[in-house]
C-alpha cells in the first residue's frame, strides 16, 4: 500500500489554511456568521491553535479581507507590468482583466458584500481598504499618463487622476454587472465594453485590441 508522504506544514502553511477556512465561512454565512469555532472546524484544528496565529476573530477576518483583495488585483496588477507591452497594451489588459473571470465571480462577490459592510465601522476595515483603494488607483493614474504622453497629449497628474476615478467608477459598475448578472453576457461583452467606453473617457484614443478580440 502506498502512503502519502508525511508533510509537516510550516507556520505560514498553518496561517494560509486558515484564512481559507474563515473566507469559506464567511462565503457561506457571512461575517457574524463566520464564527472562531466554525473557522476552527472547517480548518480541522482547535480554537487554541488559531489563538496562536491571530489574537482575535478581528485580526484574523482582516487577514482574509487582505488576502481577498491580493487575490482580485492579482491578475490586474500583472496586466500593468511593464513586461506585458507598451502602455496602451497595458491599459487594455488592466481594464479587461478587472472585467472578466475570475475577478467577476460570485463568490468573490459575496466576500466583498461582507467585507465592505465592515469598512464603515471598523478602522482597521478602513485603513485596508484605503490603502487599496489608493494603490489602485495610482496603478491606474500612471497607466493613463503614460498613455496619454505616448499618444502626444501631455496630461497634468491632476487630471490624470480625475480620469483614473472615472474609470474606476466604471469598472466598479461593469464588474457588479458581470457578477450579479454574468449570465446575460458572453465572454467578450463587458470587456468591450469597458473599453470602448475608457477609449471615449480618454477622447477617442485607441487602446488596440488582441488577435482573438473582434
Amino acid at each position: 500500500m502506498n502512503r502519502r508522504p508525511f508533510h509537516r506544514a510550516s507556520e505560514a502553511e498553518r496561517r494560509e489554511d486558515l484564512i481559507r477556512a474563515t473566507l469559506d465561512c464567511i462565503a457561506e454565512t457571512g461575517l457574524q456568521g463566520a464564527t472562531v469555532r466554525q473557522i476552527a472546524a472547517r480548518a480541522g484544528v482547535t480554537g487554541g491553535l488559531i489563538r496562536h496565529y491571530f489574537t482575535s476573530k478581528n485580526q484574523m477576518v482582516e487577514a482574509a479581507y487582505i488576502e481577498t483583495i491580493a487575490s482580485m488585483n492579482g491578475a490586474v496588477i500583472a496586466a500593468a507590468d511593464p513586461a506585458t507591452g507598451d502602455a496602451r497594451t497595458r491599459l487594455r489588459k488592466f481594464i479587461v482583466a478587472n472585467v472578466s473571470p475570475p475577478v467577476t465571480d460570485p463568490r468573490t462577490l459575496s466576500l466583498w458584500a461582507a467585507f465592505i459592510s465592515h469598512v464603515r465601522v471598523d478602522p482597521g476595515f478602513a485603513d485596508i481598504h484605503r490603502q487599496n483603494y489608493l494603490s489602485f488607483l495610482k496603478a491606474l493614474e500612471d497607466l493613463i499618463e503614460e498613455v496619454l504622453n505616448d499618444s502626444g497629449r501631455p496630461t497634468p497628474r491632476a487630471e490624470c487622476h480625475e480620469y483614473a476615478i472615472a474609470i474606476n467608477g466604471l469598472i466598479d459598475g461593469l464588474w457588479l454587472e458581470g457578477t450579479l448578472a454574468g449570465d446575460l453576457f458572453d465572454d467578450t461583452a463587458l470587456p468591450k465594453i469597458a473599453l470602448r467606453s475608457v477609449e471615449a473617457l480618454l477622447g477617442g484614443i485607441s487602446l488596440g485590441k488582441d488577435n482573438n478580440e473582434s
